[in-house]
């Protein structure tokens, strides 16, 4: 019993954990290792989707894989078991599960079984690979009628003679239809339906020629046998052998008559008809994905974020010619070597210097306390479309960063996030978002609020236009920005300030150092 328990004890179970913040679920997407495997604390074992973001999971202890509870693409709840391993490997192999008892399927009633065992006779069923086996006599085949029983009643006087009751059944059976000697009764024995049956009362009559309808005409059973491989009919043969018997120079000779009716003279080949289009291979009406993970806890705080906050859009369209110049500049510039320069990037720092000039705007709404939260850091989150979903990462103290720093951060979590690296705690926390809807080649949009957050701002896609500048029609490259904001903090003013601000600056980026 002890070194039953202790065996017990080597299986360590390794739970699902909560990866997020008060997350209930997960889906395994890949694991690692195997059963076998010899695992370290500290190991990655496995890959999971929350409803946030891909995350790799870590093993706390030593050992060797036992099991793997769940397959790939199995949704786990938290707190359940998903992997076991036998720290102990070297201990000789851990104890197997037992596997419930199962009855065979091939067993029957007790009553059955006794009777066929005190009778001698075989059981109903064999026992197979599949099913319930086959019946012992299920192959044996009814035996055939003898050839007397398929005759009229005998008469009072005695038996019918057929003529052929001592030939042996499977000699009957061999011979060709059209070589069935004609079972007439003879003598008194014989009725009507009889005559009628072979045509005449006697027996057989000679064939001078072609045999009627009904008569058999005389042959040989091999001259039988070439007329059924060459498919003559006999009874169109002309006989011209002694008595009226069909020779083999008969039948050759049918058979050249037939081949030559088969093939008439040749004539032009008619034009061949028009065939109907072939019909185009079915396909799916419909494609259904399940929504999990990412792609569901997106939907649904899109749900609750529209249906709870009051939504108000503002738009400006602005020129921002400085502003792309200002970004050719920065890539040719020593100092910025390495990190990526783009016009996402001086949005951005525009957005955070608008933010420092109007603190208000960086703020939450507590439903449940009725209070104004205002944040006085600044998680700047980037949307980021992956193949699992939409994704919101952001970048912890923006407001601190230097616009290399910035680059970097921008560089470093938009990749991480198309790879499907994005942790959990990267998601979380952010006070403010941009999403740039200009990379697809959109102007702009009316973007929705994440939940908790007051203000999400759309940068829509640069265009070079015809612009007034300086009182003269150019081309410009111009843009829209949209931003939206919880109207419950947020006033028309406020907004209309921090939307006024970013377009500012992007129009004359020196602002960057004059307004910071």
């Amino acid at each position: 019993m002890t070194e039953s328990v202790r065996s017990a004890e080597r299986i360590r179970e390794f739970k699902m954990p909560d990866v997020g913040e008060g997350l209930t679920e997960a889906e395994i997407l890949k694991w690692y290792v195997q059963p076998g495997d010899t695992v370290s604390d500290g190991q990655v074992v496995c890959e999971v989707e929350t409803a946030k973001a891909a995350v790799e999971l870590p093993i706390p202890f030593d050992g060797a894989v036992h099991e793997l509870r769940f397959a790939e693409g199995t949704t786990v709840d938290v707190g359940t078991p998903i992997i076991t391993v036998d720290t102990a490997p070297s201990a000789g192999a851990p104890p197997a599960p037992e596997a419930p008892a199962e009855q065979p399927a091939t067993a029957e009633p007790a009553g059955e079984a006794a009777e066929g065992a005190e009778g001698g006779e075989p059981q109903g069923r064999q026992p197979v690979l599949v099913g319930y086996g086959v019946s012992a006599g299920s192959t044996r085949r009814r035996p055939r009628k003898r050839p007397e029983e398929q005759q009229a009643p005998e008469s009072a006087g005695g038996a019918a003679d057929t003529g052929s009751a001592g030939a042996p059944a499977a000699a009957r059976e061999r011979e060709p239809a059209v070589s069935a000697p004609s079972a007439a009764p003879a003598g008194p024995a014989a009725g009507p339906a009889a005559v009628a049956a072979n045509g005449h009362a006697g027996g057989p009559a000679p064939a001078g020629g072609a045999t009627g309808a009904g008569e058999r005409p005389l042959a040989k059973p091999p001259v039988r046998k070439l007329a059924k491989d060459l498919g003559v009919d006999l009874t169109a043969v002309a006989p011209s052998g002694p008595d009226g018997i069909v020779t083999r120079e008969d039948v050759h000779a049918a058979a050249a008559r037939q081949q030559s009716a088969a093939e008439p003279a040749p004539a032009p080949a008619p034009a061949p008809a028009p065939q109907a289009p072939e019909p185009a291979p079915a396909r799916e009406r419909e494609t259904r994905i399940p929504v999990k993970g990412v792609r569901k806890a997106t939907a649904q705080a899109m749900v609750d974020s529209a249906f709870t906050a009051p939504h108000v859009t503002e738009f400006v369209t602005v020129d921002v010619t400085r502003t792309m110049k200002l970004v050719r500049d920065l890539k040719q510039d020593p100092d910025m070597e390495g990190v990526r320069i783009n016009p996402l990037l001086l949005v951005a720092k525009a957005f955070l210097l608008a933010i420092r000039r109007n603190p208000e705007v960086n703020a939450a709404w507590d439903e449940e306390r009725q209070e104004i939260v205002r944040k006085h850091y600044v998680n700047l989150g980037i949307a980021a479309a992956t193949p699992r979903g939409l994704v919101v990462p952001n970048i912890k103290d923006a407001q601190d960063l230097t616009l290399t720093e910035l680059a970097s951060a921008l560089g470093e979590l938009v990749a991480t996030a198309r790879e499907g690296r994005t942790s959990p705690a990267a998601m979380s926390g952010g006070t403010v978002t941009i999403t740039n809807v200009g990379v697809f080649g959109v102007d702009t949009g009316t973007p929705i609020l994440n939940p908790g957050e007051s203000a999400i701002l759309a940068f829509g896609q640069i265009r070079e236009q015809p612009w007034v500048h300086k009182g003269k029609i150019k081309p410009r490259h111009v843009t829209t920005l949209a931003l939206s904001f919880d109207h419950r903090l947020v006033d028309g003013e406020l907004g209309s300030k921090v939307l006024a601000d970013v377009a500012a600056v992007l129009e004359r980026p020196k602002r960057l150092m004059t307004w910071g």
